[in-house]
Order: structure tokens, then sequence, then C-alpha cells
């Protein structure tokens, strides 16, 4: 009897795990019908409703792809991928889909310097070309006094606006992945301070007024490194709505990397803007190529301390650092200043007036060195700074060349030149003569006389802008360091500065011997080159070529001429002596020369450089 009770037991469980099973199967094909069919009326709910959106960076879409309208996905039959399964499944085609996005940016407005909306296209660095420039786009863009930021678009839509920075965040720290020379140090990142200024160190903790650098007790106290445009404690300020510049107040951050490969047009029109006014706006800078540019951006900045009213008071300025990682160069752009000081320094709280006004300059850090752009830091004729400066031929724009050291790269007309070194390039010359000397320091006007003393030798320069003059290098019977000093109009020669003169066994050659017959007794020709952009651009511009001997005869070193090779021949960069057209020529005065110099330089220089001297 217990072995019956014990069966019908075992049948009565068997039965039961049957139902369940085919209950629960049952129940898991219910609710995959409803979802296939809530789907379909979701997909088609968006089909009706959904209203043509703008193209999308792909970078900027959602991973979850379930979430794309019909337009943005495919069905593919997963057979021809897993064979063993009857399924169809939803899958985004980025290839389709990068197909049909304006990657060029076609409608974006380019004429527009203040443009709210950074462009959409990505960098390129295609090798079949790309963007080329053209003069007249160079010529506008380079119009614009202040470099491009941006305060919409973007992944967040806030372009380069910095969100983050704001008076409980005053600064934010950014990576740069390339190397930044700065005051014989090199950097790889910074931090952008809301203070008007790009810190790479930390500060002390607390600073006095009249701020001092670098910090004599160093390392007792921190000593920052850092590039001041305008330090000093700042909030953001606030705009009217009838301004004409709308764009938010606050700090905007842009980088522009490898620029040199760059293809796409934000990235050449980048490069070429800076590139030109870098090289005409600094002596020394005619080859420099920018790498990487850095635009920060102080937009509508007040005072901290100020009462509510005082956030309509407000400054504005930009610094752009450009480098190919061996040079750097700064541009400040100041674009207003309404306020020169904060609370803390003693000013005011309803005006900004008064007190400490803020500190401009650079500081190396580490107890080292800094430079102080006097006489605007920190003295009441800050406010003058939008009107001076004059680099390509902007008021209010200030240059400066900060890798190793810190020179100026445009002129200063509030100082005494006592106080101010004279910068000049290139910096040493053949004592032979003909080196073209680019001098920044005084500020010219176009009837000033201008005067340089080599030494003892004194030639006439010219004034070629606002911020520079040249002068041509006569010959001198010196070597080593000289003095080098120019004067203005009737004024004493006080702009001072130290120039190296060179051998010409040192010196570096311009003018070139193709082959050895230069070295034969009797050659038939002597080929010679030479750069014809070393003269001038203009290549139908005439040029003579000249032949010079040196010798020793008495105490001084002689350098006379001996005779003219060719008096007048096109500036092509080549030319072929021919010895035997000048063997019944005479000399009989220079028949001691120890060893002689081919000169070539223009024959009207007036006419193609506007100097009363040949380089």
């Amino acid at each position: 009897m217990r072995w019956k009770l014990l069966l019908l037991l075992f049948c009565a469980v068997s039965l039961t795990s049957l139902s369940t099973s085919a209950a629960a199967e049952e129940h898991e094909q219910e609710q995959d019908d409803a979802t296939d069919d809530d789907y379909d009326a979701v997909a088609a709910e968006n089909e009706e409703q959904t209203e043509p959106e703008e193209q999308t960076d792909p970078s900027d879409e959602p991973e979850d792809t379930d979430q794309k309208t019909n337009e943005d996905v495919i069905d593919v039959d997963t057979d021809a991928v897993d064979e063993g399964k009857d399924k169809k499944g939803r899958y985004y085609n980025y290839a389709d889909f990068l197909s049909e996005l304006d990657m060029s940016d076609s409608n974006y407005n380019w004429e527009d310097p203040m443009n709210r909306v950074q462009p959409k296209e990505p960098p390129t660095h295609s090798i079949d070309g790309g963007y080329i420039i053209n003069p007249t786009r160079l010529a506008q863009i380079r119009r614009n006094f202040l470099y491009p930021f941006y305060d919409r678009g973007g992944p967040e839509d806030t372009g380069d606006l910095q969100r983050d920075i704001h008076a409980s965040m005053p600064q934010v720290h950014k990576n740069f992945n390339f190397q930044l020379p700065f005051f014989g140090f090199r950097f790889n990142y910074t931090r952008v301070s809301m203070n008007g200024f790009l810190e790479f160190s930390d500060p002390p903790e607390h600073y006095t007024y009249p701020l001092s650098f670098p910090i004599k007790d160093w390392p007792q106290r921190n000593d920052p490194s850092f590039i001041g445009i305008f330090f000093s404690k700042c909030r953001i300020g606030r705009i009217y709505q009838t301004d004409f510049d709308q764009r938010a107040p606050g700090v905007y951050f842009r980088m522009e990397r490898d620029l040199m490969t760059r293809t796409d047009r934000a990235g050449v029109e980048m490069r070429e803007r800076v590139m030109w006014d870098i090289r005409e706006g600094v002596v020394g800078s005619d080859t420099f190529v920018p790498k990487h540019v850095i635009i920060t951006t102080w937009k509508n900045m007040s005072f901290a301390g100020g009462i509510d009213n005082s956030l309509y008071r407000t400054n504005s300025f930009q610094m752009v650092l450009a480098t190919d990682e061996v040079y750097t160069y700064a541009i400040f752009n100041y674009a207003e200043i309404n306020w020169s000081s904060h609370t803390e320094a003693g000013g005011d709280t309803t005006g900004g007036e008064g007190g400490v006004p803020a500190y401009i300059g650079f500081n190396a850090g580490n107890g080292t060195q800094a430079y102080e752009y006097k006489p605007y830091s920190q003295a009441s004729v800050l406010r003058d700074l939008t009107g001076r400066g004059w680099a390509n031929g902007f008021p209010g724009r200030h240059i400066f060349r900060i890798d190793e050291r810190i020179m100026l790269g445009t002129c200063n007309k509030d100082i005494d030149a006592s106080h101010l070194p004279l910068v000049f390039a290139p910096e040493s010359g053949n004592m032979l003569g003909g080196t073209v000397v680019n001098i920044t320091g005084p500020c010219f006007t176009r009837e000033d006389r201008i005067a340089c003393r080599f030494d003892t030798e004194e030639v006439v320069g010219t004034v070629v802008d606002t911020n520079r003059a040249i002068c041509i290098q006569p010959f001198l019977k010196a070597q080593g360091y000289i003095r080098f000093e120019i004067s203005i109009g009737t004024d004493r020669f006080k702009w001072r500065g130290r120039y190296f003169v060179e051998t010409p066994a040192t010196a570096t050659d311009r003018i070139f011997f193709e082959t050895d017959d230069v070295h034969r007794r009797n050659p038939n020709e002597i080929r010679i080159t030479w750069n014809r952009f070393n003269l001038t651009t203009n290549l139908n511009a005439n040029v003579q070529i000249s032949l010079w001997g040196y010798r020793e005869a008495t105490i001084r070193p002689e350098l006379e001429f001996i005779d003219m090779i060719e008096t007048q021949l096109t500036n092509t960069g080549a030319y072929t002596i021919i010895p035997a057209n000048y063997r019944m020529r005479d000399n009989p005065r220079t028949v001691d020369m120890q060893f002689g110099f081919i000169q070539i330089n223009l024959t009207n220089p007036e006419q193609y450089n506007n100097l009363r001297i040949s380089p």
C-alpha cells in the first residue's frame, strides 16, 4: 500500500513541473510580443512627430542606438552573420551617417568676426591638399583686432567658454600635450586663472601689494611661474542688452594644435594670421611658423570686492601664445580697460580706482628672474595700454618674445630710453658690412631722421613703421662686441645695445661658388649664386657686382674697392664671371691685396626697398 502512495505522489510532482514550464514559456512569449508591439508603436510615433534635425557631429551621438529614429538605423538580417538564429536586429550604420554630414561646414558664417558659434569642421591633415587662403582673405582676417573665441557650439554648446571658472573655483588645469618654452623652462600644461594670468606653478599663500617678483625668500615661500596680462583679482561681470558684443562674460580658452600640417579652413587661417602678425610685429621672427596656438580671452571681467552695480564696470583683454616648441611669442590685446585695482589692493568698491593697479609682466618662478612691463604695470598709466603698443598697426596690441628671455616687440614712448634696452635683430654681422639690422624700442614716425652708430661708424637709418626702423651695417674695422646706439632727430644716442662683429672667416657665407674653378689658375668661367630674396622681394630689381680687396699694410686694416664686375644685372640669384674679360684692366694700386671679396647689392635701393643703402 505504501508503494502505491509513493507512485501517486511522484506522478503529481511530474505533472506540476510540466504545467509550470508550459506556463512560463507562454508568459515569456506574451512579453516578447508586447515588447515588439511597444517598440513598433514608439517607432511609428517618432516617424510621425519628429521634426527634421540639423546634422550633428557623429562624436556627439549617444551610444544607445535604440533611441535613434528610423532615418539613422536600418534593419539588418543577422542570418548572414549568425546562421544559427532566425532573428532581426537594429544596428547604427556609421558610414552612411558620416556620408550625410556636411563636413565642409559650408553654411558657417566665416565673415563675422564675432560669430558666437565655433566651426564644426574637424581638424584635418590631408596629403591631397586642402583649404588655401588667398591674400584678400588673409588681409581681411588680419584687420580684426581680437582673435576668434566662441560661446556656442561644441559638445556642451558652450564653445570656448570655461563654465568651471567662477568665484568658488577661480582657475582650471589645462594640458597642452606639447612643449611650451617660457623664460628658460618648458611646460606641457597650464592653469587658466580668472585673475588675468596663466600659471605654471603654485603661488604663495597670500600676496602683499605692490606685487614684487621674483619672490626673494623662495623656497620658504612659493614663487609662481606665470604670464600675467592683467594680474589682479577679478570676478565675472555683466553686459547690457544693448552691448554690441553679446558673447557671454567670462574666461575663454581655445587651443589650436599641429597647425603646420593642418589643411582645414580654421587651422590654415589661424596659422597664417598668427604667422604674419608675429613676423611683421617682432624683429628677428622672419622665419617663424607657429605649430601650436593658445588663445585665452577674459571678456567683461569686473574687479573683486565691488558692489553689485560695479559688475557692469568691466575690462576685456586677450592673450595669444604661439610656439614652434623652440620660440614662443605672446600677443597681449587690450580691448577695454575701465578699472585698475580690486579692493584688497586698495581700490574703491564702486569704480575699481585707487590702490595698486594690476601687475603686468612675466615671472620665471623658483626665485630666478622676472620681467615687469614698465611703465604700465602697477602704475596709473595702466589705462594707456589700450592706446599704446601699435603692433601690426593696432593701438592696444603688445607683442613679446618669451622663450628664453623676455624681448619687447613693440615700441615704448612712455619711458626714457636710458631705462630700456634696445631690441634689434640680428645681433651680429660680418665686419665687411651689408647686414640689415631691424630695430625696435622707440616709437618712430615717417618724418624722423634715424641715425645708427656701430662703434665709431655712423649710418642713416630708414623708418619702416611705428615699431620698426632698419639700418645697414657698414664696414667695421673691429671684431667682437661693440657698442650699438641709435638716435632720433636731434636727440643724443641714448638707445643702446651690444652688437657682435664677426670676422670674414667666421661669418656666414652669402655668396657661393658652384664649382672649384675659383681655385684654379686660369679658369674659363666662375659661376656664383646667392639668395636673391636677401636683397629684395622684387624679382625685377637690378643688382651690381663688384670686387673688393683686403690688406693690412698699415696699423689699421683696409678694405678697398678694386673694380666693377657687372654694373646692371637682373636679380636672378646666379651669375657667371668670365675672367678673360677683365685681364686687360689695370689696377696698380690694389696689387698688394691679401685676399678679395665679391659684393652684390641693389643698383637703386631707394626704388625697390626705400633704403638709402643697399643690403
